[in-house]
């Protein structure tokens, strides 16, 4: 109450500050302040500055001009209270530009690399403005020298962005308090904020490529026509672009370098300096037509590279707090992550950094789950990758984490990086297994005893301790290597545009050209091409798990063989719109295959499959079916050669742990990746003869009133997938009016 007193008191005298763009008022005198909350709050008046450093010996506030290019005002925070450097400022409002000078050792030998004539970016800033221009006196070594021991002493400011101070408020229209997509009901969508829109048609120039540009009125219409649940957007926190790319004509497309956790990167907004307005406006509009929206975040590394990359931010505030060093070497950087540096989540401050970053995109942004970049890196401990780490504990006890989606990826290139199945009840994962096992075995590379495991959501990896089948998210596709066009177009990666001699990429595609590498004018090929599209996407949505669904993809959008397109903003990674109406037919497919899922919940389980008769019955929940109809025996798993089965889901299963009977639909899947067509006999089932097809990827168009009988032998073509429901009667049966 003193302290409010008093700032409340000292506000008149520095009132002429709020137009200091006009005005420079030289304000020698800063308030107290709090340590908490970190990062610039302005509260009506003036703002609090809160950093945190344990081994600074001063901090500086830098104040600029609206341009953000003149330094007018250079402030000492007065209090250290637990390590957090704070004072309060009267005066300065929300859209004032600043960032921090921070005094202390240079002693690279012993991880300090503290140079105030570094300008530094806030790590809790809400937003920022301008680019940041490559220059030598970025790096707080002689970078010239290549001695990262050496000391610099120009000044960093006229070519580094700049934080400002954001005023929260937001009036968010509809409830606060939606009800999120169910997990089993969850079909993800990935894309990017920019290439989603860039080439949009209906989309007004100014606003391709822009968060207000996701947000309007045709492109919200279109996903909802898809029928996707949520939307994954890859990172838009504020990011850094290469140097070495700039210097080709290229960039840091993808945005997997961050050098913030809370603004929204201002060169995905229509209006720069409303970033984080538009970025809300964008959200909203988002969970107006029924999306729920879930952000790619990337909390393994920044953007300041190794010991030779310069200095932005957390190197110049606590390089010993905020990045894992070599123990016995802490001049060097521990590079679990391939970037350079990793953050140090097993310090108490970085977790609560990255903690109070998922917070603030709950609450103030109405973000509905994360995927976290390189999950691994977040459980890592001095001893390596532990699913207790201290950064899971706090996400497993977040009363308002615990209403979100968190997924992981959960692989890393540090020892011991792989880890699928590994992260605790909660969380859901990536499974690449299910990617590379489904491309192999419609390329022929694969028997049917491992795919019958992708189909069940992998529950030899994902079923225990209690997890859902939702917890393993499914994909063939994503922004990282080959379109699902791609996929059957190339055999080999065509990363040429990318300036690195096609060294760049995996080289590990697991792809098949079906005949002939990249486009082609033979007409056999290309139907091909069509159907195994279909095959690829008919798994994905047809498996149990959570799918996710890579932007394009259900209209054929290709990178031109390129499996690595990070730093393409341009036609190779934008999804091209023109192909929604020469490739209307996948399109129409992949819509049908949603709606689906969404009408047979029996595709969506939320219980594992196991095969094994429920209590007091003999219903199987999953039945495995032979090409002759009858159930599938030890030998038939142990035959390589055999590549067409069938997966009968019973819909008299129980569906929760109270084993009740089950009354949804049952379906057969039929599959067969063999190079032959094959006469696959039609089982019996229960309550009902005969059999009504839904679709085929043999047939570009959805079959009406096709049903056989029990018995009757259906010919699969070559290299296809079909579903079929129990007949009419019995839906009729269990389908209550």
């Amino acid at each position: 109450g003193v302290l409010q007193s008093q700032q409340e008191t000292d506000v008149s005298h520095y009132a002429s500050c709020k137009n200091f763009g006009e005005e420079y008022i030289m304000m020698t005198e800063v308030l107290e302040g709090r340590p908490t909350p970190r990062g610039a709050t302005w509260d009506g008046q003036g703002t609090n500055f809160s950093l945190f450093s344990a081994h600074a010996t001063k901090v500086e506030l830098c104040l600029f001009d609206p341009t953000g290019e003149k330094e007018f005002e250079r402030l000492s925070l007065p209090e250290y209270t637990d390590q957090i450097w704070h004072g309060y400022v009267p005066g300065v409002h929300p859209g004032t530009p600043y960032g921090y000078r921070v005094h202390g050792p240079y002693e690279p030998e012993a991880g300090h690399r503290f140079n105030p004539n570094k300008l530094l970016l806030d790590p809790y800033a809400y937003a920022h403005m301008g680019e940041l221009q490559w220059n030598p006196a970025l790096f707080g070594y002689q970078m010239e020298s290549g001695d990262d021991r050496t000391f610099d002493e120009r000044d960093s400011a006229p070519f580094m962005p700049k934080c400002t101070v954001v005023d929260q408020n937001f009036d968010w229209s509809g409830p606060r308090d939606r009800k999120a997509v169910p997990w089993d009901d969850t079909v993800i969508y990935e894309m990017h904020v920019r290439g989603f829109t860039k080439l949009h048609p209906a989309v007004p120039p100014a606003l391709q490529g822009t968060y207000e540009g996701l947000a309007t009125k045709d492109v919200l219409a279109y996903l909802q026509s898809l029928g996707v649940t949520s939307i994954e957007l890859l990172p838009i926190h504020t990011f850094v672009n290469d140097s070495h790319l700039l210097d080709k004509g290229l960039t840091n497309y993808w945005g997997y370098n961050s050098i913030g956790f809370f603004a929204p990167d201002p060169r995905y907004a229509a209006n720069r300096p409303e970033s984080v307005r538009e970025c809300k406006e964008m959200i909203a509009r988002l969970h107006d037509a029924g999306f729920e929206v879930i952000l790619d975040v990337v909390y393994n590394h920044t953007a300041e590279g190794n010991e030779l990359g310069p200095t932005l931010s957390f190197k110049g505030i606590d390089n010993a707090s905020y990045y894992r060093l070599q123990p016995d070497q802490p001049r060097y950087y521990i590079n679990d992550t391939g970037t350079g540096n990793t953050l140090n989540l097993s310090q108490p401050r970085v977790i609560q950094l990255v903690t109070d970053s998922l917070r603030y995109a709950v609450q103030q942004m109405h973000v509905d789950g994360f995927r976290f970049d390189l999950g691994t890196i977040l459980a890592r401990e001095p001893n390596g990758f532990d699913n207790r780490s201290g950064f899971l504990k706090v996400c497993s006890q977040d009363p308002l984490l615990a209403t979100v989606k968190l997924i992981a990826e959960p692989w890393d290139c540090g020892p011991g990086g792989y880890q699928v199945g590994g992260f605790p009840p909660g969380w859901a994962e990536w499974n690449d297994k299910f990617r590379d096992d489904v491309r192999d075995f419609w390329r022929g590379e694969l028997a049917a005893t491992t795919l019958a495991d992708r189909l069940c959501a992998s529950a030899s990896v994902f079923n225990h301790q209690g997890r859902r089948p939702w917890s393993c998210v499914n994909f063939v596709t994503a922004h990282d290597g080959f379109t699902l066009h791609d996929v059957v177009s190339f055999n080999d990666k065509h990363n040429e545009a990318n300036g690195e001699d096609n060294q760049d990429g995996s080289s590990n595609n697991r792809s098949w050209n079906c005949g002939a590498e990249g486009p082609t004018e033979d007409a056999g090929i290309n139907a091909l091409r069509d159907r195994q599209m279909r095959n690829l996407m008919g798994t994905l949505l047809l498996s149990q798990g959570t799918p996710m669904v890579l932007a394009g993809d259900e209209f054929g959008r290709t990178q031109r063989g390129n499996n690595n397109a990070y730093c393409q903003d341009n036609e190779i990674s934008w999804v091209d719109w023109t192909l929604l109406e020469t490739r209307s037919s996948l399109f129409q497919f992949v819509k049908q295959l949603i709606a689906f899922r969404h009408q047979y919940p029996i595709l969506r389980r939320n219980l594992f499959l196991t095969g094994q008769p429920a209590e007091d019955s003999d219903v199987r929940d999953v039945t495995w079916i032979n090409a002759n109809g009858g159930p599938m025996e030890d030998h038939h798993w142990s035959d390589t050669t055999i590549h067409c089965f069938g997966m009968l889901l019973d819909g008299r299963a129980p569906t929760t742990g109270r084993r009740q009977p089950g009354n949804a639909v049952t379906v057969l899947v039929l599959i067969n990746g063999h190079h032959a067509p094959v006469e696959f006999t039609l089982p019996p089932c229960v309550g009902a003869s005969e059999w009504s097809l839904l679709l085929d990827t043999n047939l570009p168009d959805r079959p009406q009133d096709h049903t056989f009988t029990v018995g009757t032998q259906y010919l699969i073509t070559d290299r296809s997938l079909v579903l079929l429901v129990l007949g009419a009667k019995q839906v009729a049966e269990v389908i209550p009016a």
